[in-house]
């Protein structure tokens, strides 16, 4: 399977109202690699049946989204993630109340 599917495979996993990290990610795939995650999930065919907007940085920043970092592409990540009931305060997300880890 290529890397790209086992990350999409992995972040459909996320339940709605949770967030992961691309460290996460990572972990649950044995790979270091984040920034080839970042780069899997900012080409996500399949969103949102993948939803990639629930994948933020390691400090609770929404990171990225659409190959973006700002603007209107990181406004839609937090407006999608308010909408699954998440709160975003100041472009960060306590990752203590919504992280979900992969077992």
């Amino acid at each position: 399977m290529r890397f790209a599917n086992k990350v999409y495979a992995l972040c459909k996993t996320i339940p709605k109202g949770k967030v992961t990290t691309y460290k996460e990610l990572g972990n649950a795939l044995g790979t270091k690699a984040y920034q080839a995650i970042g780069q899997a999930l900012r080409r996500n065919p399949y969103a949102p049946l993948v939803p990639c907007h629930r994948v933020v940085a390691s400090n609770g920043s929404l990171g990225g989204f659409k190959g973006k970092r700002e603007g209107e592409a990181l406004q839609e990540k937090k407006i999608l993630l308010q909408e699954e009931g998440i709160e975003v305060v100041e472009g960060s997300v306590d990752l203590k109340k919504y992280l979900f880890r992969f077992t």
